[in-house]
């Protein structure tokens, strides 16, 4: 019995660590509410960041981008958020490759600004004061917690819905091998 859980262990160790050699295939469940597809280009948007900086679409060709669609009234992303500050954030935000935001759902400034301080996160939020930016990625009445990653080409490569860790895990593997190998 002690071997049989050594050797389990060894395989669940090995799998959530082994590196990609390439992205995975993932079917999105149509109950994620997604309106985009993965292989697609991503919509093209604008988005005003917390400390007034302006972002394009455009702007960030050539990057590896995370869109991290949250708002403060959401329980689901608050137990998100620091995972992905500690496990994404702080291991790429030198990388000039790499952008991450969090897009805040039809709240103003003030909140947004507090809802960071709140939870803790040192990652750039933006205003999405209408939802167009997420309406543009996700149906009308769709959840907020999702996160969505673009490659250096604008492609949509990977999408989630609500924390999943596996999921998450995914995630983080395919940030890691569009960084290391585009």
């Amino acid at each position: 019995m002690k071997t049989l859980v050594t050797i389990l262990f060894s395989v669940i160790v090995f799998t959530s660590t082994a590196q990609l050699t390439e992205l995975p295939e993932k079917e999105i469940p149509k109950e994620y509410g997604y309106i985009v597809k993965i292989g697609k280009k991503s919509p093209d948007f604008s988005m005003q960041l917390t400390d007034g900086t302006l972002i394009k679409r455009s702007s960030l060709k050539g990057k590896v981008v995370m869109l991290q669609f949250t708002a403060s009234w959401c329980g689901v992303c608050r137990k998100e958020m620091p995972h992905i500050e500690k496990d994404i954030w702080q291991k790429h935000k030198s990388n000039k490759d790499f952008a991450l935001y969090g897009v805040d759902l039809k709240e103003p400034l003030d909140r947004v600004v507090k809802f960071g301080k709140d939870i803790g996160i040192t990652y750039p939020l933006a205003l999405d004061l209408d939802g167009g930016i997420f309406y543009s990625f996700a149906a009308q009445n769709a959840g907020v917690t999702r996160n969505i990653i673009i490659d250096k080409t604008g492609k949509i490569v990977y999408m989630t819905r609500l924390f999943n860790m596996e999921e998450f895990n995914e995630m983080k593997q395919v940030i890691d091998f569009l960084l290391q190998n585009s």
